[in-house]
């Protein structure tokens, strides 16, 4: 911890940075998904024993908090589970723990959290992520949303319905037309087809090994949702759930899905004292309410928000990484911007339309891509993650490129670092 002398001198903002990043390999949601028989609480040491595999410079009593979300906390995600993964996982008792939720967003206000923490001085390393078992946990089970929603109009019942939203989001802006989003999905899914077979997405993979009754034991090491080789003409005739002759479809939309992820950040000291790599430093970050009914649109303030705390404006930015909930999401995103649908900045990898998004987990899949493009590209400075939150908010987190020449942090060990970070968990 940072030391101080017994006059009250003050506390100094201190750098906070992405030490490392590892997920699941992401389930489809079910009976019939690869995680049907696997406990959520089980996905999350997984990650978390993974991450000190990789990083065998960190002792596991310098971890000062394990902070973990759920949208759904209860049964095997329930029960503080930041506290119970950091036990299960083996950590000394005297490390802490919480559960966070924040829908969507909630390894990203995970890793928010914590990180003003770092930067406050009371925490020096932490691990922050997410979780969802959609199979166990469908969204919004067990619910019992307050009766004044309905009764004094607080919001429209749709915006209790994600692909209501989605569809809403549609009708407020007519330019996205279900040919655009149709295309970006087949977009994503070659994205993250040509990722795979690149190797970009398996070296932050921790394999899990999950049994099914009648089938025995099978080590998962890719993704299940993905569909490689998708057409527009697969996508045309899917029906649309949420509204006849709608737009929305299991096609442009995330699935249901189940995984989790998990990441290390330090302040630059701890990470410089303990021969940690810095994959990122964070500039900023933000989150912004909307209108529930056009939860979606979220990123947008988030991002207007992140970008003014940190003095700088959208073409700063040099790679943006933002879950696909839903391609109408992305969309208006992009064209508040005016960034082309195509535009290579964007999810050079794919996103959630061709990974999925177990709900809590996404926000941190993203850093971890993120982290994964500075490494090849550094002439990019800054980059984005952003995401849309159920009952109408944004998020968004600015980071930046410690590989980029003029890159503002405290220098470490990179170089170093990148020759063996490759090695499988």
């Amino acid at each position: 911890m940072s030391q101080h002398g017994s006059g009250a001198s003050p506390r100094t903002v201190r750098d906070v940075v992405f030490v490392d990043g590892i997920r699941t390999p992401f389930g489809r949601a079910g009976e019939k998904g690869i995680y049907a028989g696997t406990r959520a609480d089980d996905l999350v040491v997984k990650c978390i024993r993974g991450l000190l595999r990789r990083n065998p410079s960190l002792p596991a009593d310098r971890i000062d908090e394990v902070a973990i979300a759920a949208t759904t906390q209860t049964g095997d995600q329930g029960l503080t589970l930041g506290r119970t993964a950091a036990l299960l996982a083996g950590l000394p008792r005297t490390v802490p723990g919480f559960a966070i939720d924040r829908m969507c967003a909630g390894a990203m206000t995970a890793v928010s959290t914590t990180a003003g923490s770092i930067g406050f001085g009371a925490y020096d390393v932490v691990i922050a992520g997410g979780v969802e078992h959609m199979g166990h946990h469908p969204m919004g089970a067990g619910a019992d949303p307050n009766p004044r929603f309905m009764s004094e109009r607080l919001v429209d019942p749709a915006a209790l319905n994600m692909g209501n939203t989605a569809e809403n989001l549609h009708d407020r802006f007519p330019a996205i037309t279900k040919q655009r989003t149709d295309a970006y999905a087949v977009a994503s899914q070659n994205k993250l087809a040509a990722a795979y077979r690149d190797g970009k997405i398996q070296p932050d993979l921790v394999p899990v090994a999950a049994r099914k009754p009648g089938e025995g034991w099978t080590v998962h090491s890719k993704d299940e949702p993905p569909r490689p080789g998708t057409s527009m003409a697969d996508l045309a005739g899917l029906r649309t759930p949420f509204r006849a002759h709608g737009r929305v479809t299991a096609g442009n939309s995330a699935g249901l899905n189940d995984g989790a992820t998990a990441a290390v950040l330090a302040s630059s000291d701890a990470a410089a004292e303990l021969g940690l790599p810095v994959k990122m430093r964070l500039v900023s970050y933000a989150y912004a309410g909307v209108e529930p009914e056009v939860m979606g649109i979220g990123p947008v303030p988030a991002t207007e928000k992140a970008l003014k705390n940190a003095g700088l404006s959208i073409d700063d930015i040099g790679l943006f990484e933002i879950n696909e909930a839903f391609a109408v999401q992305v969309l208006s995103f992009l064209d508040h911007y005016g960034i082309a649908d195509d535009d290579p900045r964007v999810n050079r990898y794919g996103g959630a339309i061709a990974v999925g998004h177990p709900l809590a987990s996404s926000g941190v899949r993203l850093m971890i891509q993120l982290a994964r493009q500075f490494e090849e590209d550094p002439s990019v400075r800054y980059g984005i993650t952003t995401m849309c939150v159920g009952l109408g908010m944004g998020g968004t987190m600015i980071w930046e490129n410690p590989h980029h020449p003029e890159y503002s942090g405290t220098p470490s060990r990179n170089s170093a670092a990148a020759a063996s970070e490759g090695a499988p968990a």
